[in-house]
């Protein structure tokens, strides 16, 4: 293999894929990239085997071939050579990578490509076209929400619908739901159903910074995988097997009092009960009272205190249509669902003490966020 190539191409190309590269394998070539020619360009793949992450970039390709090298040694070597031409050329005998730029040559042990396992090569025929900005967007109004603990697998994923030309992803950690909705601009070519790991969801709205770009959507059959293409990155992971809970039954069909707030005071207040909140167990209260006539407005009382440092209390003006009520929220979950809303005002609808709260941007029928309550105590 003999190859020429950018710098700063390689070293975006290697911060793209070195996220799926495995740390702590038993195998040493998942802590490897696969560097190969394809086609006229150059191929960069790492995996986790449970994530799978390629880039291609422009090159000059004197001769075929492939190999992998260490990730961290390449990725941090390419970042110090300078902003010119950097040349490859591949012992095969020895699997010795030699690296040149600027007046640098170094010399890097790999491992022979076919160690390297197989990633799927995806027919992009009947895959589902979404647009860029709209899926980032909707990943970031949901992914956050899903859970970390190992112990429920099927929550630690997204559940993602496609319906004729509607899509929907739905994330839930047994404390709180986040549902996005979105049109699609065509309608898929069959209806699908698939947990998806909600990091391999991170990723992609990392690497798919293209917003002219569609993203591909598809699901290999029988492979338990499913494929996203955007321009010149592919992302694969496995989908989780299981059976997603049915979050409509969490959604509540009304309340008995919906207070209109500010998006930015209400987050504000938030992020300020959170310093206190935070040295216990994340509680804050909100005492939302309704509007006294036309002369007094409602008005929602965020409080947080902690044993050891104090105590913190803000009053947000509010529209209050219903029945005042006091409820207690994560404030974490709370601010976490404010800092993804783009709407100017939010709703906050609730029924009772111990019933869940609904968070909605107002003017925006395509999201909701559902919070249990906390303890009042």
């Amino acid at each position: 293999m003999k190859v020429t190539v950018l710098q700063e191409n390689l070293a975006r190309g290697l911060n793209i894929v070195s996220r799926a590269v495995s740390p702590r394998s038993t195998l040493p070539v998942l802590a490897n990239i696969l560097v190969a020619s394809d086609e006229g360009r150059l191929r960069l793949s790492a995996t986790n085997l449970e994530l799978g992450i390629t880039c291609w970039i422009t090159a000059r390709i004197e001769q075929e071939g492939s190999t992998t090298v260490p990730s961290r040694t390449f990725s941090d070597l390419v970042n110090m050579l300078p902003a010119d031409q950097v040349m490859l050329s591949l012992d095969t005998k020895t699997q010795t990578l030699n690296v040149r730029g600027g007046t640098s040559t170094n010399d890097i042990k790999c491992i022979d490509a076919q160690e390297f396992p197989p990633l799927p090569v995806p027919d992009l025929e009947g895959a589902v076209q979404i647009n860029v900005a709209d899926f980032r967007e909707m990943i970031q109004q949901v992914a956050f929400a899903a859970s970390t603990d190992e112990a429920r697998p099927v929550l630690m994923g997204v559940l993602v619908q496609v319906d004729k030309d509607k899509l929907t992803m739905a994330a839930a950690d047994g404390f709180r739901l986040s549902v996005r909705k979105a049109v699609l601009s065509a309608p898929a070519p069959a209806s699908l159903t698939a947990i998806v790991p909600a990091r391999a969801l991170t990723e992609l709205a990392r690497v798919a910074t293209d917003g002219e770009e569609p993203i591909y959507m598809i699901l290999p059959k029988g492979r338990g995988q499913v494929v996203f293409r955007v321009k010149d990155v592919e992302v694969v992971s496995q989908l989780i097997d299981g059976t997603f809970p049915d979050y409509q039954q969490i959604i509540p069909r009304k309340y008995t009092s919906r207070t209109l707030v500010s998006t930015a005071s209400l987050l504000k207040a938030c992020k300020q009960a959170e310093i206190f909140a935070r040295e216990g167990s994340n509680v804050a209260r909100l005492n939302i009272k309704s509007s006294n006539g036309e002369l007094q407005p409602g008005e929602v009382e965020i409080s947080a205190t902690s044993e050891e440092t104090g105590k913190n209390e803000t009053i947000v003006e509010a529209t209050v249509d219903g029945s005042g009520v006091l409820i207690a929220f994560n404030v974490k979950f709370l601010r976490e669902a404010l800092e993804i809303i783009k709407t100017p005002n939010v709703a906050l609808e609730t029924s009772a003490p111990n019933a869940p709260g609904v968070v909605r941007p107002v003017g925006d029928e395509q999201f909701l966020h559902v919070i249990m309550p906390m303890h009042l105590g």
